[in-house]
């Protein structure tokens, strides 16, 4: 496995206080590494601590165990012995994975069998199959009537008039397409799906793909080996195996994730098709336009100003491009669309999370869905100056600190999972990677049989 590059991070960025940077400047690479995971552990440990307490005092924070969306509700039952299984082999074989002389096609098919196989293991370990689309349906879900299926007839005088209308169509939508762009709701006509399986079948086939598109970016990032490895952790992922199954965000993470595949790759070509995949993708979630400047840190960090400069130039060309041509053709508004999403979300439920908590609660969710593994070498990279690393940062950073997302950051954020796992992948040592597996594999089960989500 090649070593991991030395990047230079003696000079701090302008705006962190200087005092903070004397004492980052006395501390030595190792030392950094293992005080971030750290000071990050106390934040998480006190923001749930605090969600725990000013809950139990009253006061809704606008999740069931803040900063969770999930609740308590243990439910152990024979099937979960056959989750247990697959996962167990996942994390046995996983190793071997890395090593074996594979071509970059059977290990990527390799990758995504395991991913399918723990998911649909894990997800089933409750309800049984129905598990696998049960959100989608509403004779098993209060959650159903909130998602897409029920908002298709908007679509009955075709996708034209769909489009024409959205922005006003939107509010009167259910509230996951209310709250989204009209893509879901166009793939969905598109492919003729109406049923919750066939609605299930589609997110369970973009969970799938999130290992093998991780895998892709991986090799041009960090080489064969840890391109492997980054991989593996996507597939056992607690929130890959359990919100990526069942959610649509599965779709929204699958079209993100072949977008920043592109974004990075290095013939021009690519980066064409990448700024095209994310305006296109911009379709199904705005959130997927993070990845306009994640790609862009990360070229900054490998290459210059000027290539990270490029870059941003071409996405906003291609995004300004591609909406012209659809308001051209469709009438569709973008900036109305806009604005109606925000208003459905700012009136929603958000209205009830109040941002002091969730400027804190949502990266920490979203940190503890990675799996703590992850989570754990994902924050020493960003402390080693990985520049994936430093991407995810910023993006989760800024995120955070703007209020764009307010809890749920565990399916909402899930596009950010393989870009989490190539930051862990970067600084992981070979001989942990069977204990993180294991660990993740465990937590993925433990959360799954002891706490209830709509997902």
């Amino acid at each position: 496995m090649p070593r991991r590059p030395t990047i230079d991070t003696q000079s701090p960025p302008r705006w962190i206080p200087a005092s903070a940077v004397a004492f980052w400047a006395g501390v030595d690479n190792d030392a950094r590494e293992r005080l971030l995971p750290r000071v990050a552990g106390v934040v998480a440990v006190a923001t749930v601590a605090g969600g725990l307490a000013i809950k139990a005092s009253g006061t809704d924070l606008g999740t069931p165990l803040p900063p969770f969306v999930s609740t308590w509700a243990p439910d152990v039952d024979p099937q979960a012995l056959l989750a247990a299984a697959v996962l167990a082999t996942a994390v046995f074989a996983g190793p071997s994975l890395v090593r074996r002389p594979a071509s970059p096609a059977g290990f990527a098919a390799l990758a995504a069998a395991v991913s399918l196989a723990a998911g649909l293991a894990l997800s089933s370990s409750r309800a049984g199959t129905i598990g696998w689309y049960a959100v989608f349906d509403q004779r098993f879900s209060w959650e159903a009537p909130n998602e897409y299926l029920v908002s298709l007839p908007a679509l009955q005088y075709g996708p034209q008039f769909f489009l024409d209308h959205f922005a006003e169509l939107a509010p009167s939508l259910s509230v996951h397409p209310a709250g989204h762009p009209p893509g879901f709701l166009l793939l969905l006509d598109a492919f003729r799906i109406t049923t919750p399986p066939a609605t299930g079948a589609l997110c369970i086939g973009a969970s799938g793909a999130l290992a093998p598109l991780t895998y892709a970016i991986g090799r041009g990032q960090l080489g064969e080996a840890r391109a492997r490895v980054a991989a593996l952790l996507v597939a056992l992922s607690p929130d890959v195996l359990i919100f990526g199954i069942t959610s649509a965000d599965a779709v929204f993470a699958a079209a993100g994730t072949a977008a920043l595949w592109g974004l990075l790759a290095n013939p021009r070509a690519a980066r064409l098709a990448g700024a095209a995949g994310v305006a296109v993708a911009s379709l199904l979630s705005w959130a997927l336009l993070a990845l306009i400047p994640l790609a862009a840190v990360v070229r900054l960090r490998n290459g210059s100003l000027r290539a990270a400069v490029t870059l941003v130039a071409w996405c906003a060309l291609v995004l300004i491009a591609f909406y012209a041509v659809l308001y051209t053709a469709t009438g569709y508004d973008p900036i109305g669309t806009y604005q109606a999403n925000e208003h459905v979300y700012r009136a929603g439920i958000a209205a009830i999370r109040p941002y002091e908590f969730w400027v804190f609660g949502s990266p920490v969710a979203f940190g503890v869905a990675l799996g703590l593994p992850i989570a754990y070498y994902a924050l020493r990279a960003i402390a080693a100056g990985q520049p994936i690393a430093l991407a995810l940062a910023v993006v989760v950073g800024v995120s955070s600190l703007l209020g764009f997302t307010k809890a749920e950051t565990e399916r909402i954020w899930l596009f950010l999972v393989p870009i989490a796992a190539l930051a862990a992948a970067s600084v992981l040592p070979p001989h942990r990677l069977r204990l993180a597996l294991m660990l993740l594999a465990l937590q993925a089960l433990v959360v799954e049989l002891l706490f209830y989500n709509v997902w």
